[in-house]
């Protein structure tokens, strides 16, 4: 079997570009340790490839949440070395953006109705009668101050205005999700990758993290479940899985989504 070429790009640290950002600096090292060429990028400056890319490879991103116009930018420029990026863009939205996958997953994970026009959001949420809202944008909900869920529909605006204060934007509209009664501290996370799911120890993955990874269109995803109070999984989140922090995983760990990679 003739091994696949792959590479894998972080972004760049911003004084040495030709490093990885030290937040990825384990991640780097775990796949240099499996053979994989390493590349950064420089997202806010020269958008350079360092090393260059090569013909012909597969190109997969770790690094910074990318916007939907971002994430196809860097698309193009992985192409015009004549390389392919793993995750295309249609791919990276299916799983980066709720009203793509919540459809697809809507008897798993809590009601979810989405708002792309933000004007009189109160009255809309009064609408849906709900006795609490979470409520986040089409990536993420806010985990600073007072949080994401309200109980009242006239606390939006409030709400709205911390999300972009602390975030910058409010990306591609808001998403509010009926608040389910979630243990905490059950919530985990698996990856996903090309219809295969992993858990980070390498226990058996539970049957509604098998079930995501049947029904989602991206070669590469993460997926968080937790447990509702009356101890039912809920999937809580899908995320794409270039973007998706390693929580509750090492990088010696995640090592193993990509163990075979270049064998396929």
């Amino acid at each position: 079997m003739t091994q696949a070429a792959w590479r894998v790009v972080f972004p760049a640290d911003y004084f040495t570009a030709r490093q990885p950002d030290e937040a990825f600096a384990d991640q780097a090292a775990a796949f240099a340790g499996l053979g994989w060429k390493v590349s950064t990028f420089a997202l806010d400056s020269d958008r350079r490839f360092r090393p260059p890319l090569e013909p012909d490879e597969s190109v997969l991103y770790r690094g910074w949440m990318l916007t939907g116009d971002a994430y196809r930018d860097f698309e193009d420029a992985v192409t015009s070395a004549g390389a392919t990026l793993a995750t295309s863009h249609a791919a990276y939205l299916a799983a980066h953006h709720i009203p793509n996958w919540y459809p697809l997953l809507a008897d798993l994970t809590p009601k979810t109705v989405c708002f792309s026009d933000l004007t009189g959001m109160d009255g809309k949420l009064a609408e849906l009668g709900w006795d609490a809202f979470f409520v986040k944008d089409y990536v993420k909900s806010l985990k600073t101050g007072a949080g994401s869920v309200i109980t009242r529909p006239e606390h939006i605006g409030e709400l709205m205005g911390r999300m972009e204060q602390f975030r910058g934007q409010i990306e591609g509209g808001l998403c509010v999700r009926q608040f389910e009664p979630l243990e905490t501290h059950t919530e985990t996370r698996y990856f996903v990758r090309d219809g295969h799911a992993f858990e980070a120890n390498g226990s058996a993955v539970p049957d509604i993290v098998q079930t995501v990874a049947e029904r989602i269109p991206s070669p590469f995803f993460s997926v968080d479940i937790a447990r509702r109070s009356d101890g039912v999984w809920r999937v809580v989140e899908i995320g794409d899985g270039q973007v998706s922090d390693l929580v509750g995983w090492t990088a010696e760990q995640f090592k193993i989504v990509w163990m075979d990679a270049m064998q396929e």
